[in-house]
């Protein structure tokens, strides 16, 4: 169905003339559904993944929202989470067994290692790239079952080629799956550059206004049925629906504010390239122009970048972000307002130079307030800065 982006996250999947005509689809708030008979009861048991029989399996509204994001990724199938973390380690629970090797290209978000790093009880080993393919080649073991994408990276934003990892990958049957929050199905479909999985924070970007926690898996019907099974069903890390309802309303703005939060960004980073006490301003379309394949796969960059302080450390970092009024200091970014965040804390500089990460590194999530707004906030703590 050649459905516009615009269109999916507008009216997509919403049938009005099943529920009077209303606009907004219902809230559908509850934890069961009855039947009229035994027998018609026990039939939809048998494919209980497929009908109306208890939310911890499917919920009208929640279907709605899956439909919805199923087709902005251009795959077959989405299930969605109670959170991202519930999202990911769905597909680490279903898809891997004990003596697999996990294989991660890319900074990756800290609590998917963590993850990992616990899986190892259960013999289940992981390693991890920058976003090298050659590196990544070289990486791979005969027990490598999963290649796990984050694109662009945590905190550094880096990209990957997306198509040149699922070739790779698809040669040696390896399943493939990418974390595709900064980007949104709006602005990168990696299931169209032949990746198995996509997963997203729906926290972020997708619900829009800092309101709700939630998480999704979009792939081929085969793959999430088996993650919907045993990841899902069974972790129950179940999406509720007045959660879902609100990620739906944020889904209908997500390619406005999208562009938005581009706009902005962009006017930050042509800012804060003149600023003598930075080293380096890490964002994708600072890339750009030297790496094709950057364009060839995403069609926008969002509102998340990073920059490194030239005097790099605990207390320069603070005094930064201290003197800042309208970005907030807060976990999280996609939201409409503008935060503030870094890895440094007292004592890890050493520890973060290891992982490949500055310690004065600073992460900015650019929101909605507008440009010149976030601007002066940035020039009022740079000069703060530099007077201490």
């Amino acid at each position: 169905m050649n459905f516009s982006d615009e269109e999916i996250c507008t009216h997509f999947g919403e049938s009005y003339h099943e529920h009077h005509g209303a606009v907004s689809p219902p809230v559908y708030q509850t934890s069961l559904f009855a039947f009229d008979s035994f027998e018609a009861f026990t039939e939809a048991q048998k494919k209980e993944q497929e009908n109306y029989v208890y939310t911890r399996g499917v919920n009208p509204t929640t279907e709605i929202l899956e439909r919805k994001l199923a087709l902005l990724e251009r795959g077959e199938k989405c299930k969605c989470f109670a959170s991202g973390m519930g999202a990911i380690s769905s597909i680490f629970f279903s898809l891997l067994k004990s003596g697999d090797h996990v294989l991660f290209v890319n900074n990756i978000y800290g609590p998917t290692i963590q993850l990992m790093e616990h899986l190892n009880r259960f013999s289940i080993d992981y390693s991890s790239v920058d976003n090298n393919l050659e590196e990544m080649v070289k990486a791979i073991k005969p027990t490598t079952k999963l290649i796990y994408v984050e694109s662009p990276g945590t905190m550094l934003m880096k990209v990957v080629d997306l198509q040149q990892v699922a070739q790779i990958a698809r040669e040696r049957g390896i399943v493939t799956a990418i974390d595709n929050t900064w980007s949104t199905p709006i602005f990168q479909k990696p299931l169209m550059d032949g990746f198995d999985l996509s997963v997203h924070s729906l926290t972020k970007y997708i619900g829009g206004h800092s309101d709700v926690v939630g998480g999704a898996v979009i792939g081929n019907e085969e793959l999430i049925d088996t993650i919907s099974r045993y990841g899902f069903q069974l972790n129950g890390a179940v999406l509720s629906p007045h959660d879902a309802s609100l990620i739906i309303r944020g889904l209908r703005t997500l390619p406005l504010r999208l562009k938005q939060h581009q706009q902005h960004c962009l006017k930050v980073i042509e800012y804060l390239k003149g600023k003598k006490a930075i080293s380096r301003i890490h964002h994708p379309s600072l890339e750009a122009d030297t790496k094709s394949y950057i364009n060839k796969q995403m069609k926008g960059f969002s509102g998340l970048l990073s920059f490194e302080l030239k005097q790099a450390g605990f207390d320069q970092v603070s005094q930064f972000i201290n003197h800042l009024r309208v970005f907030k200091i807060g976990v999280s970014w996609g939201g409409f307002e503008s935060l503030v965040n870094a890895p440094v804390k007292r004592g890890n500089e050493e520890e973060l130079n290891k992982q490949g990460l500055s310690p004065g590194l600073i992460r900015l999530s650019i929101g909605l307030e507008g440009a010149d707004v976030l601007i002066e906030d940035l020039e009022q703590a740079f000069q703060a800065l530099s007077c201490e």
